[in-house]
């Protein structure tokens, strides 16, 4: 990563420092909208500079507007008007003519010029900016000092960094957010060292392909999508990486645009959806007037554990052909979401918790199913308290759609992680170990074990991975010989202090009758511990 830790720490001090009263999870939405609108500003105005041949952006919107934006449009997918940069407002502050009504107008008019095959990416993508919240202020002015400072924040933490030292600030900031924001933290953030995992074993043997399509159904702000990119030989080169990626909760969805824009995904190589997932399989598309879903080369998914969902009438549903997961947890419906939209020759990476190694029911006979079918490639336990919003052990599972071997490789990566104050994190050594043993698929004595479809079926298809890697270290021996010597030479030492301790007594005199009989009475008690002692 382009900063520096010292940097970071910078940064995130200074946001603190103008929070105020508004909470983490609320605040993030200010500082990444500020953030990213700078950000299409910067890049407007970088394009601008290189196609005005020394005219002005003003003048030319003031001939004709309508041809003005179509032109930004036709580059950009958006359009900022003359008066609504973010140099604009930086100006306007400078001589003391800034209100917030400038940034609520210039949201509006971005909004309003978007071009329409690009509405996806950016329409309303400034939505949860509400710049007429108390918690600004409590009036217009006090919202506008506030404003002012975000602004003046921005200029001063980016400073004349590049669109990539940018993206890393943002994603930084997500991670932040996420460890301060509570138990819904995990809506947004997938800590990197899980991605890398994950995106090292999707890529590797593929890193040259010069087309590749990422899906991932539950993308949170876009991390594992970023992160499996970052391994691509193509990845930055306009119209190689397709992304590909459904998210839930608006808010959310927001992040995951501005994230992949932010690292310098181009709009028209971004297919984002704002949907529930298992409720609208997405993407498809229609070919001849037959409903086709689209596959990709890779899928990748950090799902909600365990979450409810309505499995009614799913038994149609050609997602499911493996079996419809029970309601009260919709693990498997997640994962046979995502292997259904895998290439042939795709794979795929899925966070799950370890119930579904060994639930019954209904789970187990879609977990009897993948096997059999030779679905499954690998289980890979991770520590606990790795992630922020859960303390519970998770695995990483990777699936293929058309596996001629049938073994599962396991492994446990329980215990290689570097303890933090709240949190476990995976150290670079234990993501290499994860990532060379599973690209070895060799038996490793009390980390992994490479199973037979066989030995799964002794074990009635139960994928517990205690069942598989015996990690169990038996108590070293113990000498008794040399216990009983070391209890003598505690023994004597006792006796040895015992005597020196009857010696000082022994020296010690008393005036009064009463205090001489205590002593001589202590005297016998010393004498007699003296004596067992020999």
């Amino acid at each position: 990563m382009a900063l520096t830790a010292e940097k970071e720490a910078l940064i995130w001090k200074t946001l603190n420092d103008t929070r105020g009263k508004i909470e983490p999870a609320e605040y993030k939405n200010y500082i990444f909208g500020v953030m990213f609108y700078k950000f299409l500003s910067e890049k407007a105005q970088e394009w601008l500079n290189s196609v005005l041949n020394g005219d002005t952006w003003i003048n030319i919107w003031q001939q004709n507007s309508a041809k003005a934006a179509e032109f930004m449009q036709s580059k950009l997918g958006y359009v900022i008007q003359p008066g609504d940069m973010f140099s604009d407002w930086q100006e306007a502050i400078n001589e003391d003519k800034f209100n917030i009504m400038m940034v609520s107008d210039a949201l509006a008019h971005f909004d309003q010029g978007v071009r329409p095959d690009a509405r996806e990416d950016f329409s309303g993508i400034f939505a949860d900016m509400d710049l007429t919240s108390n918690r600004l202020g409590n009036n217009t002015q006090t919202r506008t000092a506030t404003m002012m400072d975000w602004i003046n924040l921005m200029d001063k933490i980016e400073l004349d960094e590049t669109a990539d030292v940018l993206g890393d600030l943002y994603e930084y900031l997500i991670g932040m957010f996420a460890a301060n924001s509570g138990a819904k933290a995990g809506e947004f953030y997938t800590p990197h060292q899980v991605s890398d995992v994950m995106a090292r074993i999707l890529t590797t043997g593929r890193e040259n392909m010069e087309s590749y399509s990422l899906y991932d159904p539950t993308m949170g702000s876009g991390s594992l999508l970023l992160t499996t990119a970052s391994y691509l030989k193509n990845a930055g080169v306009r119209g190689s990486i397709k992304y590909y990626g459904q998210e839930w909760i608006t808010t959310t969805f927001n992040l995951a645009r501005m994230n992949l824009m932010m690292h310098g995904v181009e709009y028209n190589d971004i297919k984002l959806h704002n949907a529930d997932t298992l409720n609208n399989d997405w993407p498809d598309g229609v070919v001849d007037g037959v409903d086709t879903p689209r596959m990709f080369d890779a899928v990748m998914a950090n799902p909600p554990y365990s979450q409810k969902w309505d499995n009614k009438n799913r038994e149609d549903d050609p997602r499911f052909k493996a079996g419809v997961a029970p309601k009260s947890k919709a693990d498997f419906a997640f994962l046979l979401h995502c292997l259904y939209h895998l290439k042939q020759d795709g794979k795929m990476a899925i966070v799950l918790p370890h119930g579904v190694l060994f639930r019954g029911a209904a789970e187990a006979r879609i977990r009897k199913n993948l096997l059999e079918n030779h679905n499954i490639s690998a289980v890979i336990g991770l520590p606990e308290k790795i992630f922020t919003n859960t303390g519970i052990p998770t695995i990483i599972m990777i699936l293929e759609k058309n596996r001629a071997a049938d073994d599962v490789l396991f492994i446990d990566a329980s215990k290689g992680f570097e303890k933090q104050k709240n949190n476990n994190k995976l150290r670079p050594k234990d993501i290499d170990l994860i990532v060379e043993t599973y690209l070895k698929r060799k038996d490793v004595d009390k980390y992994a074990h490479v199973a037979t479809l066989d030995e799964i079926k002794e074990n009635d298809y139960n994928l517990n991975i205690p069942r598989y890697v015996d990690t169990f270290e038996p108590e070293p021996e113990i000498d008794l010989v040399e216990v009983a010597n070391e209890l003598k030479k505690v023994e004597q030492q006792l006796g040895d202090n015992n005597a020196e301790l009857l010696k000082m007594i022994n020296e010690l005199t008393a005036k009064d009758d009463g205090t001489k009989k205590d002593l001589e009475h202590f005297r016998e008690i010393m004498r007699g511990l003296n004596e067992d002692g020999k």
